[in-house]
């Protein structure tokens, strides 16, 4: 999998299903995907997406999940999808055992949670205790790390059971925590991951809603690491967006109104565009937790934080169990003909990669791919050449090939730096089944080590490792 030449990664490219440029002409082969973790509530939409490309010349469709109860449910669900989209339900085929279905696959689709609904007050609450406010709390700091923890041991085991059932599939990865997930997989693994994320595609839209300007007319660029990503570019007929929306941004921030209005919700994203220069790509509940600087006071999440994604404190640890059951209610509902299955094709990456690919057309799309892709030089230079970035990549027949960006402005890499180191040692706590890394990668983490001291953060560690042992098999 080369790496394309500097400078073909930016170029704006439109939603994804409005970029049907190549996209006319028939597969050259029946193709098998495989979904990992398929009670996912991914995994409609997915396999809409999957049955919408145009051309197929047949899709077998294999979901997996060791939930028996929560997999017969959707295998009924997507069997209704693939009929309303013209195609046999026996198509359809799942199991719990991964390795009896796995072989032969062209594509894995990973979406699977790992003791997730079992862990996910801990992985707030106890950190709360020691002062980490979390407002998502899946990708980075204390949350985001036990969530690594959890999940990247299986998914090794998965990565090396496709080495030998499946070793031309290509692994698309949806689960958090992407950066050491994919970081994970590309330390151990011969098998080509790539990482999708909506951010970006979502951001640049919002951009231009914001700009007042067609998304099709916007030039811009962006790179750097999953949801630490920026916009360093940003233009509409040859200038820059950023003045006019650093003065809009300044004038919400200065006359703050209660609740979402949508011109007052993003306001972490809004304050780091003032100071930085550039828009980043995740919301503010996110990017919030990669920074030392908007939860580790009181008055500070007053100003900066709103309800939900706009960075409220213990947001996902509150709605993510009802999450769930409402998409459990909405499959029993979608058997019951009381719903409606996905109609359209979303702007989710990854039939559209797998379609580029089996039709030989070029494709471009934001990736989590390993800086030093297969030895040919970093993708990002000032950023850590064995670490993940999130770039632009082209996909052909030939797979993926991530596009070389160059360097990030010194400020902007500075900041992705201090998140990758905390990513390296988790990754490095995962593979080796170590507490110790563990530690040290929180002792790193940029909002936990605003808050705690080094012997806090030692003692907030050990106190999740213990309340969470039955999930975290092996760790020493």
């Amino acid at each position: 999998m080369a790496r394309a030449k500097a400078g073909e990664g930016h170029v704006a490219h439109s939603r994804p299903m409005e970029d049907k440029t190549g996209m006319d002409g028939t597969f050259h082969r029946p193709i098998k995907v495989t979904v990992l973790g398929a009670g996912s509530g991914f995994t409609p939409i997915l396999a809409n997406d999957l049955f919408s490309m145009p051309g197929s010349q047949g899709i077998e469709l294999v979901l997996v999940d060791i939930d028996r109860k929560r997999l017969e449910v959707m295998h009924r669900v997507v069997r209704l999808v693939a009929e309303a989209r013209g195609y046999s339900s026996s198509l359809v085929k799942a199991s719990t055992d991964r390795r009896k279905v796995m072989g032969g696959s062209d594509y894995l689709i990973c979406t699977m949670e790992v003791s997730g609904l079992e862990c996910v007050r801990h992985d707030n609450d106890i950190p709360k205790k020691y002062g980490v406010d979390q407002c998502i709390g899946d990708t980075i700091g204390p949350g985001g790390l036990f969530k690594g923890l959890r999940t990247i041991p299986v998914f090794l085991e998965i990565l090396k059971d496709a080495e030998r059932l499946c070793p031309g599939a290509i692994v698309l990865n949806y689960t958090n925590p992407m950066n050491m997930m994919c970081l994970a997989a590309g330390r151990s693994s011969d098998i080509p991951v790539v990482g999708l994320c909506h951010s970006v595609q979502g951001t640049s839209h919002q951009l231009a809603d914001r700009a007042k300007v067609p998304h099709a007319e916007m030039v811009w660029e962006c790179a750097g690491i999953n949801h630490l990503a920026w916009f360093t570019k940003l233009e509409h007929k040859g200038r820059s967006l950023y003045p006019k929306l650093i003065r809009q941004a300044k004038k919400d921030l200065e006359n703050p109104v209660p609740g979402e209005a949508k011109e007052f919700w993003d306001r972490v994203r809004k304050d780091v565009m003032i100071h930085f220069g550039a828009f980043v790509t995740e919301s503010s509940g996110h990017l919030s937790e990669y920074l030392p600087w908007y939860r580790k006071r009181r008055d500070l999440v007053k100003k900066y934080m709103v309800p939900r994604y706009g960075g409220e404190s213990g947001f996902y640890a509150r709605d993510w169990p009802k999450w769930r059951k409402q998409s459990d209610d909405w499959r029993r509902k979608a058997l019951a003909g009381k719903v409606e299955l996905p109609k359209q094709r979303s702007w989710e990456y990854a039939s559209y990669i797998i379609e580029a690919r089996e039709k030989n057309v070029t494709y471009k799309f934001h990736g989590n791919v390993m800086n030093d892709h297969r030895g040919a030089g970093p993708l990002i230079g000032n950023l850590l050449h064995d670490g993940c970035v999130e770039v632009a990549c082209l996909v052909d027949q030939n797979g993926v090939h991530p596009t070389a960006y160059g360097n990030l402005p010194p400020h902007m890499a500075a900041v992705c730096r201090s998140n990758m180191s905390v990513f390296d040692l988790g990754a490095k706590a995962a593979i080796e089944k170590s507490v110790e890394a563990a530690i040290h990668a929180l002792y790193l983490d940029p909002l936990t080590s605003a808050v705690c001291s080094l012997a806090e953060i030692r003692d907030m560690t050990l106190e999740m490792f213990k309340a969470q042992r039955k999930y975290l098999k092996g760790y020493r």
